[in-house]
């Protein structure tokens, strides 16, 4: 699945054109993740980020850069060069985070978490899909809400570009997408 974040480009990279502080202290959010197919069988299981660290508006700079010269390989090169800024994990898999922005939204804070490796495969109906070349990074969008649980969304392997027009363009493995609901900071 092909998605052009023309309105919110912030939802793949995290407010790339918004200044926000870096921070140092670890955050934890969770979410139920829950999967459904085109033919109506959904699976769901538990999602936790832990946020070490966010990025500092140099590097949030750096890897724009990155992903419009070079798509995502040079994502992916720039952040496993990267340690990490903390960790999810999607039931018992665990990933490392290597990109977490977060930028102020109405009522809450949009979260973007960037991994450098794929987060799962999953899609074709297949829980554990095989890797497809090209596929090497993972994302997660958050919705964290101040007075209500948030809402968000999974890309667990995907690759990005961006367009002429400046759009950052994902484009999913699977073609189902993955919601987050119930987000909330612990």
């Amino acid at each position: 699945m092909t998605r052009i974040l023309v309105a919110i480009p912030v939802c793949v990279i995290g407010a790339l054109s918004l200044a926000a502080p870096a921070r140092a202290q670890v955050e934890t959010l969770t979410a139920s993740a829950t999967l459904t197919t085109a033919g109506g069988a959904s699976a769901r299981a538990p999602l936790t980020v832990v946020i070490d660290r966010f990025a500092t508006d140099a590097e949030r700079d750096e890897l724009l850069a990155a992903v419009t010269k070079g798509g995502t390989t040079a994502a992916r090169t720039l952040l496993a060069a990267r340690g990490d800024a903390g960790s999810v994990q999607l039931g018992a898999q665990r990933t490392p985070i290597k990109y977490a922005y977060a930028r102020s939204i109405g009522g809450g804070r949009l979260v973007t978490v960037v991994t450098a490796e794929p987060i799962a495969f999953v899609g074709g109906g297949l829980p554990n899909a095989p890797a497809k070349a090209g596929y090497d990074l993972g994302l997660v969008m958050l919705e964290v809400a101040e007075s209500r649980a948030g809402q968000g969304e999974l890309v667990p392997a995907a690759k990005v570009r961006v367009t002429e027009q400046g759009a950052i363009v994902t484009e999913d493995y699977g073609s189902e997408v993955v919601r987050l609901s119930n987000v909330v900071k612990k």
